[in-house]
């Protein structure tokens, strides 16, 4: 995947990471957000029974972005994890505020919206892995 040049326009720093290294945790605070230049991130859930993988995401996606999106300043809902070597791009979280601000209340509120119905799928979907096991 290529990454739109628009994104590497509000790249503010580049940082690394190795193998298996914590990007984001669960549950911690921050209202950065990342695009991924190289490499691939595993997005996960703490559960009862361990951490369970949600989805591996790789170059041209963003981590991190919840929070901006649903208008919400609360803990990170998920951990990303370093699958092999990692280069990430922190996102100028400055810029991306006043662009949010200027879209129309309506497409906020379903973006909004979106974004609280993958974080119920998720937790649907850790609940249905716990039963499992």
């Amino acid at each position: 995947m290529t990454i739109n040049p628009q994104v590497y326009s509000i790249v503010v720093s580049e940082e690394s990471f190795p193998d298996k290294s914590v990007i984001i945790k669960e549950g911690s605070g921050g209202d950065w957000i990342y695009v991924i230049l190289e490499g691939r991130v595993k997005i996960k859930k703490q559960t009862s029974k361990g951490m369970l993988t949600i989805e591996t995401l790789t170059e041209g996606d963003f981590i991190g972005e919840t929070e901006l999106l649903k208008q919400s300043n609360v803990p990170r809902f998920t951990s990303a994890i370093a699958d092999g070597p990692v280069l990430v791009g922190t996102l100028d979280t400055e810029q991306l505020k006043r662009d949010w601000e200027a879209q129309p209340l309506r497409l906020k509120k379903l973006i909004s919206s979106l974004m609280q119905n993958l974080e119920d799928a998720i937790k649907n979907f850790v609940d249905l892995a716990e039963a499992s096991k």
